[in-house]
């Protein structure tokens, strides 16, 4: 999936790009700007939402933490539950936890033990799609829950970190759904 050229370009229109942040030779994307518009915002929530129908989602995996933002709005209006996927030590109850390679050392993230049902078909959605770290441990923690994958959805591929091609193998011919890819 990839949006409509005027989709596109509202939606670049509403990503700032921030230099050297969080550290030099970085360029973040911003996407506060686009979350202030209503118009963009909704319609990254619709397409979201499209996604949900078409692939039958049961539940969406918002990523810690510009992808709860994104996840969020999208459960309530497809009408489907949100599971947040947070930083290891930040959820309360009993945990799934997965580690996973970063590009110096390791991290870890967690989804509560009783968020996934077996066989209920999720969603991952996260803003910008990097490295793919984060989002292929997501996908073995859904998996271990004896959920089913039916796919991630981002905003954003940052297409020269290659993270479509760390996060394929995890796949598992789940679809990436991708609004903008640069």
């Amino acid at each position: 999936m990839s949006a409509p050229a005027g989709l596109r370009e509202l939606l670049l229109s509403r990503i700032a790009d921030v230099p050297d942040h969080p550290q030099p030779g970085v360029v973040f994307k911003d996407i506060t700007p686009l979350l202030d518009d209503p118009a963009a915002f909704g319609a990254v929530t619709e397409a979201f939402v499209e996604l949900c129908e078409r692939h039958r989602v049961d539940k969406v995996v918002g990523l810690e933490a510009r992808g709860f933002i994104l996840a969020a709005p999208v459960a309530i209006r497809a009408g489907v539950g949100f599971v947040p996927v947070r930083k290891a030590g930040k959820l309360p109850r009993a945990t799934l936890r997965q580690a996973y390679e970063l590009e110096y050392g390791t991290a870890e993230i967690e989804i509560h033990a009783d968020a996934l049902a077996p066989g209920e078909r999720v969603l991952v959605i996260d803003d910008v799609l990097a490295t793919g770290g984060t989002a292929d441990a997501s996908l073995q923690l859904i998996r271990r829950a004896g959920a089913e994958v039916a796919g991630v959805a981002v905003l954003l591929e940052l297409d020269f970190l290659a993270g479509r091609q760390r996060l394929e193998p995890g796949l598992k011919g789940a679809p990436l759904e991708v609004l903008i890819t640069v």
